[in-house]
């Protein structure tokens, strides 16, 4: 939370002078502000791991390995020729695995 350090600082007198039932009203008065979330809107969102996603469709576009790629023998991803790092006898390795 942001403090404003140029506005005016009550002293320890009118600290003490707060009532203990002051201070529980500001309180229910700051709890009873807070965001109504509706559950059954909230559940409808979440994706539960083993969910069934059969009918859904990929909507991200996936590119064949382009010439100046490689796959790392190690990690088995696909990395740019930059990062290669050497050839041992499995394959090639990247930077990051060697």
């Amino acid at each position: 939370m942001a403090t404003d350090y140029d506005t005016p600082r009550k002293t320890d007198e009118e600290l003490a002078e707060d009532s203990i039932e002051d201070l529980k009203a500001r309180r229910a008065e700051k709890s009873s502000a807070m965001l109504d979330v509706d559950e059954a809107e909230l559940a409808e969102t979440l994706e539960l791991p083993g969910a069934d996603l059969s009918d859904e469709r990929l909507t991200v576009e996936v590119l064949p390995r382009q010439a100046d790629e490689f796959t790392c023998t190690k990690c088995f991803l696909v990395h740019h020729r930059s990062q290669l790092d050497h050839e041992d006898a499995v394959g090639l390795v990247c930077t990051e695995c060697s």
